[in-house]
């Protein structure tokens, strides 16, 4: 016998009926006696929002380049094939994989026959244990960190499999062989004869958590380094208003790297003019910061973040920070060309604004919108090129309301950033 394939999906909810996607698999192969013979597991673009993101912590910028379902179907089928599907609380995994491959047009044999549920089974061999995952892999001895990522939870899920097999006295020898029949014999036989469709294999770069973090390459660093000065203060202007718009929740998703370095692009900006452009962007910040007062240790850090993101230094910050707060700076012909060249703040939002959410947030929906209302703004349900801002869970979601704000060239950011915006118009 080919032996079992545990598996473990998360999803973007709880029901394939209703839409929800696969956004990360993992399989682990283990032989008829226990033993783990091969695992694998990557993400999934899901062409959607991710859902309760609180759960499963996948980013929506690692999932952006990552290969949808039909590109990994093939793989994921030769993986399955044969083997008994297991997994804690099969019928959720199996439903979902099931799911996916209908869509595609493929049916495969998922059914509870030919599934073996370690959740279903620790009342048989962890008696008076709770049936969560956690809770069978304590009673079990088995270690469990990291939750809720795919191969975390198979792995586990694998270890499970291979303390009920020793409870029934089969062994695996390091090489596969088991002795005796498990229990669950028939589900084995039936899986190593079901038909699965012949799905082709497509060679695809697999991704996994972290995946955006580990190959980022600064945005400045993808503008071309020399271009003919097409470029004009009106086109700085663009660029810079851009740059403002990205950085109102300090911070720059994949999304908005990707449209800063199309921008200069288009507009004739060349890394030089761009990295100097970051620094009159970085000045006018500063002497905002100053004009207000006395710069606090919170404003410097603020600072700090910012320059980084720009590819500027903290000695750049502290350095620009001395310059505005010396006696006479900001009445300086420089300082008020620097401080006014740059759109830095331009961006407000004003009572009868319109605000549109997406994604499952930290805080539930009808309290962004109570909040919002209690300073005048209007909660929207769908983004047209009336809405001045959406607020997503996720500043990279994939959610149709997240592509069409981009397109609209619509600000997104995220809720901590619209905490403080509403803060500014209270």
């Amino acid at each position: 016998m080919a032996g079992y394939a545990v598996v473990d999906v998360e999803t973007t909810g709880k029901f394939p009926e209703a839409h929800d996607r696969v956004v990360e698999v993992a399989v682990v192969q283990v032989s008829p006696g226990g033993d783990v013979e091969n695992c694998w597991t990557t993400l999934l673009n899901p062409g959607r929002d991710l859902g309760p993101q609180h759960i499963h912590r996948i980013a929506a910028a690692d999932v952006l380049g990552a290969p949808t379902f039909d590109q990994v179907a093939g793989h994921l089928a030769s993986m399955l094939a044969g083997r008994a599907f297991v997994a804690h609380n099969a019928s959720f995994d199996a439903r979902f994989i099931r799911a996916e491959f209908e869509a595609l047009g493929h049916e495969v044999p998922l059914v509870r026959e030919t599934c073996i549920c370690t959740m279903r089974w620790s009342s048989h061999f962890l008696p008076s244990t709770p049936r969560s995952l956690a809770g069978c892999c304590e009673r079990a001895g088995i270690t469990l960190e990291n939750a809720h990522a795919a191969l975390v939870d198979a792995t586990a899920t694998a270890a499970l499999l291979s303390h009920y097999l020793r409870c029934m006295g089969i062994r695996g020898d390091g090489g596969g062989a088991a002795g005796g029949a498990p229990v669950w014999s028939d589900a084995l036989e039936l899986a190593e004869t079901a038909h699965w469709p012949e799905i082709p294999v497509h060679d695809v770069q697999y991704a996994h958590r972290g995946n955006a973090v580990d190959h980022e390459v600064r945005f400045l660093e993808r503008i071309v380094e020399h271009l003919p000065q097409a470029a004009g203060p009106e086109g700085h202007q663009e660029y810079l208003a851009l740059l403002d718009r990205a950085l109102l929740d300090r911070f720059l998703s994949v999304r908005e790297r990707d449209a800063l370095v199309e921008t200069a692009q288009a507009l004739g900006i060349d890394r030089p003019t761009a990295s100097r452009l970051h620094q009159e962007y970085m000045r006018a910040m500063v002497t905002a910061a100053v004009s207000d007062g006395e710069v606090t240790d919170a404003d410097v850090s603020e600072l700090v973040d910012v320059a980084g993101l720009l590819s500027l230094s903290a000695p750049d910050v502290l350095a620009a920070v001395r310059e505005a707060s010396a006696p006479g700076a900001c009445r300086s012909a420089g300082g008020a060309e620097a401080a006014t060249a740059v759109p830095c703040g331009a961006f407000r939002l004003h009572p009868g604004d319109r605000v549109v959410f997406t994604g499952e947030m930290s805080l539930p929906r009808e309290d962004w919108v109570a909040r919002s209302a209690a300073v005048g703004l209007v909660a929207h349900p769908s983004v047209t090129k009336s809405v001045a801002l959406v607020v997503a869970a996720d500043p990279d979601s994939l959610s149709g309301k997240a592509r069409k704000a981009a397109d609209y060239g619509i600000p997104i950011v995220n809720e901590y950033a619209f905490a403080q915006m509403l803060a500014a118009i209270g």
